[in-house]
């Protein structure tokens, strides 16, 4: 018999009674029922019953065993008895009756139990990761997220791409989020930087005539977490594609992120579906005006309008007068509310201004009658002239945000949440993608008073030069794109801009010279005047993707190893302080006071 286990813990079924096994885990959970000992045996694949009473040589050492200590159990399996069958357990219909027990490793007493469902705070599990990654929910997770990659490769290789690897120390851009550095030690004073995503390096593999690359890339960046943004890395399915249009990019990669969305939406048995082939097309403007940003959440059926028109002349004269300023009046249904308390709406105001919005308007309406100040003001006939407008029915109130465009569309699209989620009508069981298109190339920045890029400054402009040089730069839209599920963009993407002059003349749109381009682009801008295809790609992230499928608000639970928001590996202790001689190997110079043990550790100064 094998030195550790002859099955692993979820093996053993009714069809094994009478077999003696070998089975080693950790104590998950003990139970003592005068004399006679159940202890639940926990491996990576599963959870057998141990069964020790006053006959069995292990019982005293299984009895003085903290739980999480691993052992080693050799006994004989004994079917349950029909009442004691466990039905959640794959092992449910037998028990090991134990007649040795070898303790591979003692626990010490736990700083967090691993049994039960209970909530932790962040640094305990964090510091103890290795423990909170014991726990079920978190261990599936993780074995959820190795199997969604494992889907995608296979995917992606059927689609025709091959897989690259590109550097992870090159040089730093002067573009997109801080940079992590890393110090040359043969080149004093000259630094790496870890990529914030392979985008060149996919770009010039186009260059270089490959055709279809994917990556399942890790990327770096030096950036603030989020519910769904790790602080310091993450990793993305990084693809590119040659002699592609933006329709070709779409066709490659939906069935992949369709197939794979299909093949987990049961995942522990929750029964999702996912949005139908081709995904919605969405383009950008419209996207801001009906749902107020840039990545829908199409399982909410609200739908914002523009009704500053409806407000010209009105009795209500706050928003006659925004409306005549040139700014704009959005208004948010609120689908059978006629049931609601005055104070409903109050609050969704009172929340409003606790966003830092001046409030948020509203009319209630019950059986056909309307109510509160907006609509006193604005009259009855308007008041179902915009009813009527709206397709709204005779318990449908209203909310209104009302102000610059970009400040009423955000608040808007904050509300349509809001009100979906205390509505209830926001459809958890679906997965709905769409792609956002359409994206101006160009914005003007009211803070540097000049015309800058957007987006993406490597895009291809629609319309290419001649759009360049005879429109309106504020008119000009992109071959770029979003993809969006539940309300989370996945990523960005582009079909690129692979010609040099098209490339200085964007730049130049936005403020730079040649020479800028030149010096702070060289690798590609120089990679392009040798022949570069029309290519085009983008990079939806694994993380997101796992967080989706496992129902989980936070990225943090599907990772195996995060940091905190503060960007700390507490179980690491990074960042961490590191020696003077090593600081003197690369040259850098610590303004913060030294140890007087030179060979000590020393922290770098903060910022």
């Amino acid at each position: 018999m094998h030195a550790y286990r002859s099955h692993t813990c979820a093996a053993l079924t009714a069809d094994d009674a009478g077999q003696t096994v070998r089975l080693s885990g950790w104590v998950h959970r003990k139970r003592d029922h005068g004399g006679v000992l159940f202890v639940d045996l926990r491996d990576h694949y599963g959870v057998t019953q141990i069964v020790a009473d006053s006959d069995s040589p292990a019982l005293a050492l299984l009895e003085g065993m903290r739980v999480e200590s691993v052992v080693t159990i050799d006994g004989e399996v004994k079917r349950r008895s029909e009442a004691t069958v466990n039905g959640a357990l794959a092992t449910g219909e037998i028990e090991v009756y134990a007649r040795a027990a070898t303790v591979q490793s003692a626990a010490a007493e736990l700083p967090m139990p691993v049994f039960g469902d209970a909530e932790y705070p962040e640094e305990i599990r964090l510091r103890n990761r290795y423990l909170d990654l014991r726990r079920d929910k978190l261990h599936a997770n993780i074995m959820l997220r190795s199997s969604v990659i494992a889907s995608i490769r296979r995917r992606m290789v059927e689609q025709g791409f091959t897989e690259f690897q590109t550097p992870i120390l090159t040089a730093s851009s002067p573009e997109g989020a801080r940079d992590y550095l890393v110090p040359s030690r043969v080149h004093p004073g000259k630094f790496y930087a870890l990529p914030q995503a392979p985008q060149m390096f996919k770009q010039l593999l186009m260059v270089a005539g490959f055709d279809r690359y994917f990556q399942i890339a890790p990327c770096f960046r030096d950036e603030d977490a989020r519910a769904d943004r790790s602080p310091g890395e993450f990793y993305q399915l990084d693809f590119e594609m040659s002699f592609v249009t933006q329709d070709d990019v779409f066709a490659a990669i939906e069935p992949v992120l369709h197939g794979v969305f299909e093949e987990f939406a049961d995942w522990q048995g929750k029964g999702r579906t996912v949005s139908a082939l081709p995904f919605r097309r969405i383009p950008y403007r419209e996207s801001m005006l009906k749902y107020g940003n840039d990545k829908p959440d199409l399982r909410n059926p609200l739908i914002i309008s523009d009704v500053g028109q409806q407000f010209v002349g009105s009795g209500f004269g706050r928003f006659a007068s925004i409306v005549e300023a040139g700014d704009v009046v959005r208004a948010i249904p609120a689908p059978n509310t006629a049931d609601k308390s005055r104070k409903f709406f109050d609050d969704m105001n009172a929340w409003a201004q606790g966003e830092g919005y001046a409030g948020l308007g509203y009319a209630t309406r019950k059986g056909g009658e309307w109510g509160g100040p907006i609509a006193k003001n604005h009259g009855e006939e308007k008041m179902n002239a915009l009813a009527d407008a709206l397709g709204l029915g005779p318990d449908d109130g209203l909310f209104f945000a009302a102000g610059k465009e970009a400040q009423a569309a955000k608040l808007a699209g904050l509300a349509r949440t809001r009100v979906a989620d205390q509505l209830g009508l926001i459809d958890t069981s679906r997965f709905e993608f769409c792609w956002i298109v359409d994206f101006p190339m160009f914005e003007y920045d009211e803070e540097s008073k000049k015309v800058d890029f957007s987006h993406n400054p490597f895009s291809m402009p629609q319309g290419e030069l001649e759009a360049l040089e005879t429109k309106d730069p504020l008119d000009i839209l992109a071959y770029q794109y979003d993809i969006v599920c539940n309300g989370i963009e996945l990523s960005s993407g582009a079909i690129r801009n692979h010609r040099p002059d098209i490339m200085y003349k964007a730049f130049e749109i936005a403020g730079y010279t040649k020479a800028d381009v030149d010096t702070n682009f060289a690798g590609m801008i120089n990679a392009f005047k040798f022949g570069a295809p029309p290519h085009g790609g983008s990079a939806p992230g694994i993380d997101r993707i796992v967080m989706l499928l496992a129902d989980e608000p936070n990225i943090r639970e599907v990772i195996v190893f995060p940091m905190t928001q503060k960007a700390e590996d507490l179980m690491m202790g990074a960042p961490s302080f590191v020696s003077a001689k090593q600081l003197k190997e690369l040259n850098i110079k610590v303004t913060a006071e030294l140890p007087k043990d030179k060979d000590a550790l020393v922290a770098p100064k903060a910022g």
